[in-house]
């Protein structure tokens, strides 16, 4: 029954890879057909309730489910495509902690060059957010779960399965806006406080 379907066009293979995710400037092929095809992705999301929003700068796409009162009457009764979904509070300090990275890298005027940080490193500053007497090697897996979360969120991406190196992706700037920052570490400091406990602190679009 393949009559049934509408003529193909190139920019659905970008349409169906930022319904995934992020899309990157360095997948070249599907990022052009988002970048040609811009008006033809909006409406087609546009009837889904999502805004596509774009960062040429930065060098990264993504869809963004309005809240209801953004929508246009209507709007509001459609499914809900992405869901907020609370971060573990690992996976909240590893993106503050690699949000102050990215932001000491772009001070440096580096913006032509990637951020990339090591585990190794991340780790020296992630255990100061735990109890003195904590066992380093559990906050280390702790750690490893985390990347591997963040990694899974196209947030982070590993340099090579051999290497303890990341790439910090721009995409976190979207997420973790430089304002809010300083909140959230204060939010997770409390956590490691006497008498506090939380395991869940972040939100992110899933």
């Amino acid at each position: 029954m393949t009559e049934d379907l509408p003529e193909f066009r190139e920019w659905s293979i970008a349409a169906v890879r930022l319904l995934q995710g992020v899309v990157y400037a360095d997948d070249t092929n599907v990022w052009g057909h988002v970048l040609t095809s811009r008006s033809a992705i909006e409406e087609y999301v546009g009837r889904l309730g999502l805004r596509l929003v774009i960062d040429e700068a930065e060098g990264f796409a993504y869809l963004r489910q309005p809240a209801a009162d953004e929508l246009p009457p209507g709007y509001e009764r459609l499914p809900k495509l992405f869901h907020r979904t609370r971060l573990s509070y690992d996976a909240t300090l590893l993106c503050v902690l690699l949000r102050e990275e990215l932001r000491r890298f772009e001070e440096d005027q580096l913006r032509d060059e990637r951020c990339i940080v090591a585990a190794s490193e991340i780790f020296e500053q992630w255990k100061t957010f735990f109890p003195a007497a904590s066992d380093e090697v559990k906050l280390k897996r702790r750690l490893e779960t985390a990347l591997r979360t963040l990694e899974d969120m196209k947030f982070i991406r590993r340099l090579s399965t051999d290497a303890d190196e990341w790439e910090v992706r721009r995409i976190l700037k979207a997420r973790v806006p430089a304002a809010e920052l300083e909140n959230l570490r204060e939010q997770l400091l409390t956590v490691v406080r006497p008498g506090r406990h939380s395991e869940r602190t972040g939100e992110a679009d899933a």
